[in-house]
């Protein structure tokens, strides 16, 4: 299929990939992707994120959400955090040390775990970017802990990034080229070549371009990847494929969100924010940027990946992945932005900021044997999985940071901003190279019993050695400190899944998980010294179809808990200890249904009950309890809801919902963002077999709102205002 996206018609937002099909056959396409395909929430499927073991969704005593690269194009979600904040249960932000970070179950920043392809780099905060989804065959998302597939971190979930893969089944080419409000132009295409009945080739590329995705002056970005792999596969037992991707992105000006102000000085005040101390976010504002001339931010990373997969015998299967590595990523920009009260110099008031200059040198190869059976046990299907995983990391960071004398002040409604601080000792807050060497060696094991035909019992087990060897560098005197922990956690699930028709399943499952009180290769030498936190969840829920595959509904409930995160010592305000206690209850609820051969219809809704059980800061010099309080940007509520109707044969209107309710920007939680719905629709044009035109309009409502909160807690990104694009799609 062939996706070209004519982008300058409509001077409208962002790409919405176009109308997406389903199969080769144009006119079977459109109709399965209105129709649906029987399998709507695909719990038929078998997921990386879920198992290593051969198990469907649908036996899996887990919640696991599957978006495909269909469905991407479909909803217009162009980019990693669109997609995260499409899952149900999510939120996303684009803060700009960690684009596209991701809150789920009450927890975010490393409590989830971002993987490509079924491989952990890093924690969320250090590898994830906002990259094209173009690239993406799927994405699969696990809910609750995993640290037993994945190690360390994923306390709330895991989100596995599936690149295209090449088949053997013919030719394919798909390109899509859009553009809309805001300056935005997005081209990508890709291809499937079979080279002969036993190699393929696909290659995929894209790129974006924005004067700013968020409307926001000085807001420039680009965003591109490139993902080629080439698939062997010799006899029926044996297959190869080895793949390269690269992405890079840059952003000019890097946004930090919007700035609040006291409701005294605001032009505009609105409701989107509201405090204890009067803050409002001032709709004047919002195209402001307040980041120095020059600032920016980017990432260059590149991963080359082997993997072979040997069916060793009938019911046996031995799978080696090889995993290779690396990313530059700088970071530069004001990272604090404090109000000064108008003065005679500055009569709308003033911003006094901060500055920051942090770079990454980031290496990791990783190697993974994993041999699986289905074999019987006592006449029991038995299916089980062993494995070993050894890996490196080299990071290396520059860490600099100014206080407030280094930049001037910034006048709030007309800023210019200064350039980029530079001469000797500017850096007098924080001048650092931090390095560290993290080794990792890892045993795991899972099994699934059918203990009958419909009772289905699963375990899993993983034992990690992890090895850190940290160092910190003072650039001006050349002193250092060096810590060198080590971590042997152990992590174990077990769940059962009933199903008590064929149509209808019910399960449950424990499972538990360890995190580091901060990211790992990013942990300050104090921090290194602190055990791993622990944490355990308790998950039940049922999986149900009916009306002969027209209808699809899972729901599930959950409590997750963690213990040993900081606080502080109660005796000693200034001492930071291990203690505070973390937790999230909840339920969520997902369902797809066809009530008409024109119509279908999807929704995803979640409630979350998060609180800190036990935590004290120190503000001041003085210890302050903030237990019972709500953690930094989770929602209560949050629901997703799409309608697609297809009027003609050649026509299909679609809506799209997108809801998230209250958050708080700070642990106090005396800064509350008002919960938002945002809608969008669209409207797609068969104009030819394999060729489709569609217009989208995004935020139809215009609607003013906060989608998560910065650096600082004054600081909360704004989401984009009504936009529009049009994009013709090609499938060959």
């Amino acid at each position: 299929m062939i996706r070209i996206s004519i982008a300058t018609l409509l001077a409208s937002t962002s790409i919405a990939p176009a109308f997406a099909q389903a199969t080769a056959n144009a006119q079977e396409s459109e109709t399965i992707l209105v129709v649906g395909q029987r399998d709507l929430l695909a719990l038929e499927a078998r997921t990386q994120a879920g198992s290593r073991l051969p198990l469907t969704a649908r036996e899996t005593p887990a919640t696991i959400e599957v978006i495909t690269q269909d469905e991407l194009q479909l909803r217009g979600l162009r980019t990693a955090r669109e997609a995260f904040n499409d899952v149900a249960g999510a939120v996303s932000g684009n803060v700009p040390g960690n684009p596209a970070v991701i809150s789920l179950r009450g927890f975010s920043g490393n409590a989830v775990s971002i993987l490509q392809d079924g491989v952990r780099i890093s924690t969320s905060t250090v590898v994830q970017r906002d990259s094209n989804t173009w690239h993406y065959d799927r994405i699969e998302v696990l809910k609750g802990p995993a640290s037993v597939l994945y190690g360390e971190g994923a306390l709330a979930g895991v989100i596995n990034k599936v690149t295209r893969k090449p088949t053997l089944d013919g030719r394919q080419f798909d390109a899509l080229v859009s553009g809309g409000s805001f300056g935005t132009v997005f081209a990508a295409a890709g291809v499937n070549l079979p080279l002969s009945a036993k190699v393929a080739l696909r290659a995929d590329a894209s790129y974006r371009r924005s004067d700013s995705l968020y409307d926001v002056d000085n807001n420039g970005t680009i965003s591109a990847g490139l993902t080629a792999s080439l698939l062997f596969r010799p006899s029926d037992r044996l297959t190869v494929l080895v793949a390269i991707d690269h992405f890079e992105d840059r952003y000019d000006a890097t946004y930090q969100g919007l700035p609040l102000v006291p409701r005294a000085y605001a032009r505009d005040p609105s409701d989107a924010v509201s405090s204890m101390s009067d803050l409002v976010a001032d709709r004047a504002l919002r195209h402001r940027n307040y980041n120095p001339h020059g600032a920016f931010s980017n990432a260059d990373e590149t991963t080359a990946r082997a993997r072979v997969d040997w069916r060793v015998a009938r019911a046996w299967t031995l799978a080696l992945d090889l995993t290779g590595y690396t990313a530059k990523r700088a970071f530069v920009l004001s990272d604090d932005q404090r109000f000064v009260a108008p003065t005679a110099t500055f009569p709308n008031g003033s911003f006094r900021q901060s500055f920051q200059d942090f770079r990454h040198d980031h290496r990791f190869v990783n190697a993974r044997a994993t041999i699986v059976g289905d074999t019987s046990i006592a006449g029991m299907r038995n299916r089980i999985s062993l494995g070993a995983e050894a890996n490196h990391t080299d990071f290396e960071t520059l860490r600099q940071e100014t206080g407030e004398q280094a930049l001037p002040p910034i006048d709030v409604a007309t800023p210019r901003p200064s350039p980029l601080p530079t001469g000797p000792g500017i850096f007098d807050s924080l001048d650092v190279t931090f390095r560290s060497k993290l080794n990792q060696v890892s045993l795991f094991g899972e099994n699934a019993l059918n203990l009958t035909p419909r009772w289905l019992v699963v375990g899993g087990v993983r034992w990690d050695h992890i090895a850190l060897d940290r160092t910190t560098i003072a650039n001006a005197t050349g002193s250092t400190d060096r810590n060198a922990p080590s971590f042997d956690p152990v992590t174990w699930r077990v769940g059962t899944t009933y199903a008590v028709r064929p149509e209808l399943t019910l399960y449950a499952q424990y499972t538990t998980a360890v995190s580091p009180v901060s990211s790992i290769l990013l942990a300050s030498i104090a921090n290194s010294r602190f055990r791993l936190t622990q944490g355990h969840a308790y998950e039940a829920g049922f999986k149900a179809s009916g009306a002969n595959g027209r209808f699809d509904l899972t729901g599930a409930v959950f409590r997750i808990e963690q213990r040993d995160i900081l606080t502080r010592d109660p005796g000693n305000p200034a001492l930071a200890v291990q203690g505070g206690r973390q937790s999230a209850q909840g339920a969520e609820l997902s369902a797809a249904m066809l009530p008409s051969p024109r119509l279908r219809l999807t929704a995803g809704l979640s409630y979350t009950d998060a609180r800190y059980d036990l935590l004290a800061e120190r503000v001041g010099g003085v210890r302050l309890d903030r237990s019972g309080n709500r953690p930094i940007n989770v929602p209560a509520t949050t629901m997703n809801a799409t309608a697609l109707y297809k009027v003609t044969d050649a026509i299909t209107v679609g809506g799209f919902a997108r809801h998230a309710g209250s958050f708080m920007t700070d642990t106090a939680n005396t800064i509350r963002v008002a919960g938002h719905t945002v809608v969008d629709a669209s409207i797609a044009w068969r104009v030819r077999p394999g060729t489709t035109l569609t217009f989208r309009g995004r935020n139809l409502t215009d609607a003013f709102y906060g989608e998560f909160s910065g650096y600082p807690s004054t600081n909360v990104y704004i989401g984009a205002p009504r936009s529009f694009e049009i994009a013709l799609a090609v499938r060959i």
